[in-house]
């Protein structure tokens, strides 16, 4: 069996635990060095090293790193929790005979395909994996086989009660409270990293000519669209829009909370060179009211319902199945 999407989505959201047992996790059992050819039975069905390999290797590349050697156990013992599941979903799925048509498998293919510039880099990926396009098809039918399983299941399940997102309200204050946000707009004189004493000075004498101009009263937007270095905003006539205490570099970030609404800076300099900072607004910090939050939060507490009804399932699968974890 290859590593599909859904296990590397389920070891890294650690659906396979309540939220209880994730704050408090018990310690694992050690997971050996030198792991056996076949490391748990299915209901019969061997969950081989070969498996186990691959999902490991998938973890660490979407984590962008190997496994923290603190942390191997426990995570170890993860993957293999949600191998183990994701064994028992494919039998579920073969035992009720659910089907899924050639043509949404396509749309399915049609997607992956599309997340790559080329058609050659496509079939790169699938060299490097050493995958052929009737295995990746295969795997693409049996992880949506599996989707439509959990979803008739879970479907009527997850909906989300009023009454749950006005509690989870009012017991979560401190995730509703917005602190102070100011709007700015700058103009950058950038200063190349590593940059000798006399570029520096350059940039500062061009930073200074600027903010002459500035201060002679000339148009700040448009002194930003023909001078900044920040491609980000300078199109934008230097408008950086809204942003809170700590989001920008420290001595950006001080000087603009401590000017008033449409006045400019000095120079400001930074690591990236020397700023102009005009404040155009600013917001007072707030608690958030329960209706300009309402879709978020009914969104994240389906995603609970969601998760903890996908564990429900599962784990019940599990308990009239027969598992043997060898290891």
């Amino acid at each position: 069996m290859r590593v599909l999407p859904l296990i590397i989505a389920l070891v890294l959201c650690g659906c396979s635990k309540s939220t209880t047992e994730a704050a408090t996790p018990a310690a694992p059992k050690p997971v050996p060095a030198q792991l056996p050819d076949v490391l748990a039975r299915v209901n019969g069905e061997a969950v081989t090293k070969a498996d186990f390999d691959r999902a490991v290797q998938a973890l660490e590349a979407r984590a962008g790193g190997p496994i923290p050697p603190e942390q191997r156990d426990q995570v170890l013992r993860g993957v293999l929790d949600q191998l183990i599941g994701y064994r028992i979903l494919v039998q579920e799925t073969k035992s009720r005979n659910l089907a899924v048509p050639d043509g949404e498998v396509d749309a399915r293919i049609g997607q992956i395909r599309g997340q790559f510039p080329s058609e050659e880099a496509f079939t790169q990926m699938l060299a490097q994996r050493k995958l052929t396009l009737e295995q990746v098809k295969s795997d693409a039918r049996q992880d949506m086989a599996i989707s439509k399983l959990i979803e008739a299941e879970i479907a009527s399940k997850i909906a989300v009660k009023p009454e749950q997102v006005t509690d989870f309200y009012a017991k979560n204050p401190d995730q509703f409270k917005q602190g102070e946000s100011v709007r700015a707009s700058h103009i950058l004189i950038t200063v190349p990293k590593g940059a000798d004493a006399a570029t520096k000075a350059q940039a500062r004498t061009k930073a200074e000519q600027v903010l002459k101009e500035v201060k002679a009263g000339k148009d700040f937007a448009a002194l930003a669209t023909q001078y900044s270095g920040d491609p980000g905003s300078a199109a934008k006539g230097g408008d950086l829009g809204f942003f809170q205490q700590g989001q920008m570099v420290g001595p950006f970030n001080d000087v603009a909370f401590s000017l008033a609404p449409g006045t400019v800076s000095d120079l400001v300099e930074t690591d990236f060179g020397f700023h102009i900072i005009k404040v155009a607004e600013k917001k007072a910090g707030r608690t958030i009211p329960l209706e300009e939050v309402k879709p978020q939060v009914e969104q994240y507490l389906e995603q609970m319902n969601r998760q903890e009804q996908t564990d429900a399932f599962v784990n019940g699968l599990k308990a009239k199945g027969k598992i043997e974890v060898l290891i």
